[in-house]
């Protein structure tokens, strides 16, 4: 789907970005032009943004206890 109809940016580029460390919405902007032009789109770029990096980010406690035995 597109997010940013402006500058053609997709919700797969913003989850894309996430993956690669993109953690801002400025940063998301340097890097895929979202948000740009008119900035109608940064709401809905920010929470994708959001949740992309709330499933990236889930601590894996159980490599924890690994490195521990």
């Amino acid at each position: 789907m597109y997010v940013c109809i402006c500058n053609g940016v997709t919700d797969h580029q913003i989850r894309e970005a996430a993956s690669h460390g993109v953690s801002s919405v400025a940063e998301l902007t340097m890097r895929t032009g979202c948000g740009a032009t008119c900035g109608s789109c940064l709401d809905m770029a920010g929470e994708l943004l959001a949740k992309a990096r709330a499933t990236h980010d889930l601590p894996l406690p159980v490599l924890g206890l690994a490195q521990v035995a």
